[in-house]
């Protein structure tokens, strides 16, 4: 019998990726949508999911659900490990994009007929 070859489950569950902890640490406040990328060089004594996050966000920023993604891991567990991480300055945290304003459409038809008026 051969059974379908799918996405493998992780062998070290998430909540000990987070060391049991209910709270993330520090003054960082983190959603899925905040944008993390690598400040420093990663802190002694981290390893394991500390580090391939670390590594993840190294060449460039990603998303905390993005870097869950990547890291096979649910995103509140990536919060706890991109907070620590932020704690100890190995990375920079930033707010998500806010969405765009609506255009004003009657100020966008101004500008359209004042620079066609130019030609």
């Amino acid at each position: 019998m051969t059974t379908p070859s799918g996405p493998r489950r992780r062998l070290v569950p998430a909540y000990l990726a987070t060391q049991g902890r209910e709270l993330a640490p520090g003054k960082h406040s983190l959603d899925r949508l905040s944008i993390l990328h690598a400040a420093a060089d990663l802190p002694a004594g981290l390893g394991g999911e500390h580090r391939q996050l670390w590594e993840l966000v190294r060449p460039g920023a990603l998303t905390v659900a993005e870097a869950a993604a990547h890291l096979r891991l649910p995103v509140s567990a990536t919060v706890f490990i991109a907070a620590d991480l932020a704690e100890r300055g190995a990375l920079k945290v930033r707010a998500p994009i806010p969405s765009a304003q609506p255009v004003n459409r009657d100020l966008a038809e101004r500008l359209l007929s004042g620079l066609r008026a130019l030609k």
